[in-house]
């Protein structure tokens, strides 16, 4: 038990969650070895590849992952969502997360929580303890608070994300010491707050990981010239998460958790290329840029990842296809997706999922109709610009899997067994005696 809690009087169990954006648990499995740290947290505690949400993209997976539902329930299903009766859209933000978060969840049990470079938080709340926000935030300045905080990682070079367009360059080496650096004072904040050991829950995020797999994952998976760059980048991280554990009072669990896996990426899909090509969408003008450039007899579009949406009557405001036609028309555009095939003749998508199936709540008026899960390999895209080839390559050679998320928890009393992302908002509360309605939440307490 830490000092501060000798002081307070105050013995209720404490949890800090340390997120590692993007990483497989594959990855720190099968190399134990080169991840002592990582190993002994799975072997003394416990640990599991775990499933991600539908869609794996992290502005959907990380309000799921701290509210414990689904999409329908939070109102984000990705990076670029779509106005309700419009063909305007919009990147969500922290405002638009309709669900409530863990931390408002102890916060309301007047305890107290300290949240670091969380996805999808900005602007920075202020009814918790310290909070920078993370991915799609401004400068340190909005994106802190309060005061001592902000002026700490101000005068300390944070960084709240790495400079992912180093990546497009053939040379890695600017890029991953970027990627360094950014880790490095992620941990020095870390190590600072953790040690003040004046929180009831800390919950920080290494976004970096998901950085670096965009662009050196296919070197890991298949020696390439990179390999030995991007195993040198996990071993410090490795060695963060070690001294993490180390520096933790007796009264904290430490939850490692990723929001998503990662494989290898051979072929970017140009959906809307796709459904242009086989006479699902057709564009007003040549000049097109955006959703609302499409025709009037479009009949159906797609957001990325993998979202597809039916052009559909009363619903989008120029909708050509009638509401008793519906079902037949998803079906048929499920039908053709689930048909496609890459270059290689392997199938493209994994699965195609109905609106119905993946999401539940007050918030799903603007739930896609269907969402491709991509087999590994793919990148579903989308974008409104136009592409000549509905296959093609960009700069990053990783993309984004449903499975083999990673979940670790420095308690053996944790069952990780077809798990997924929505277990760990539960599993943190029980850990912390905080109480919750069993129906709540989309997953349930791994705690035995």
């Amino acid at each position: 038990m830490g000092l501060f809690d000798r002081l307070r009087g105050d013995d209720a169990p404490r949890v800090a969650f340390i997120g590692i954006d993007g990483v497989p648990f594959t990855l720190l499995s099968e190399h134990k070895d080169r991840f002592p740290n990582f190993a002994a947290l799975a072997s003394e505690g416990s640990a599991g590849a775990i499933d991600s949400i539908v869609p794996p993209e992290s502005s959907a997976c990380w309000p799921a992952l701290t509210t414990g539902v689904n999409p329908g329930e939070t109102g984000v299903y990705g990076f670029q969502d779509r106005d309700i009766g419009s063909y305007d859209t919009y990147v969500p933000m922290g405002q638009d997360v309709q669900a409530t978060r863990i931390w408002d969840r102890v916060t309301e049990e007047g305890r107290n929580a300290s949240v670091f470079n969380v996805p999808v938080t900005f602007p920075p709340q202020r009814n918790v303890q310290r909070m920078v926000s993370g991915f799609l935030s401004p400068g340190v300045d909005k994106a802190s608070q309060p005061d001592e905080l902000r002026e700490y990682l101000e005068s300390n070079g944070y960084l709240i994300d790495v400079n992912a367009k180093l990546g497009h360059k053939e040379d890695k080496s600017e890029f991953m010491d970027h990627a360094h650096k950014t880790m490095d004072k992620r941990y020095e904040t870390f190590e600072k707050y953790l040690k003040a050991d004046d929180w009831d829950l800390f919950f920080g995020v290494f976004m970096t990981t998901d950085r670096v797999n965009h662009f050196l994952f296919k070197d890991y998976e298949r020696d390439g010239e990179n390999q030995e760059a991007f195993f040198e980048f996990y071993e410090q991280l490795d060695d963060y998460i070690g001294q993490i554990r180390d520096q933790l009072a007796d009264d904290v669990t430490l939850v490692v958790a990723s929001d998503h896996g990662f494989t290898s990426l051979d072929h970017e899909v140009h959906c809307n290329t796709w459904l242009q090509e086989n006479g699902w969408l057709s564009y007003a003008a040549d000049d097109h840029s955006e959703l609302g450039d499409i025709s009037d007899d479009t009949k159906a579009y797609s957001l990325i990842p993998g979202r597809f949406y039916i052009n559909l009557e009363d619903r989008e405001p120029r909708g050509s296809v009638p509401q008793d036609e519906y079902d037949e028309v998803r079906s048929e555009l499920k039908a053709e997706l689930e048909a496609l095939e890459g270059p290689d003749g392997k199938k493209v998508c994994e699965r195609v999922v109905e609106k119905e199936v993946a999401f539940r709540g007050d918030h799903d008026d603007i739930a896609p109709d269907l969402v491709a899960i991509p087999n590994h390999g793919f990148d579903l895209k989308s974008g409104f610009k136009g592409y000549e080839d509905v296959f093609g390559l960009g700069p990053r050679n990783g993309m984004h899997s449903f499975d083999n998320a990673t979940l670790l928890v420095d308690d053996p009393d944790v069952s990780i067994e077809d798990a997924d992302l929505f277990d760990i908002a539960p599993t943190i509360l029980d850990l912390m005696d905080v109480e919750y309605g069993r129906t709540e939440f989309d997953g349930a307490s791994l705690l035995k």
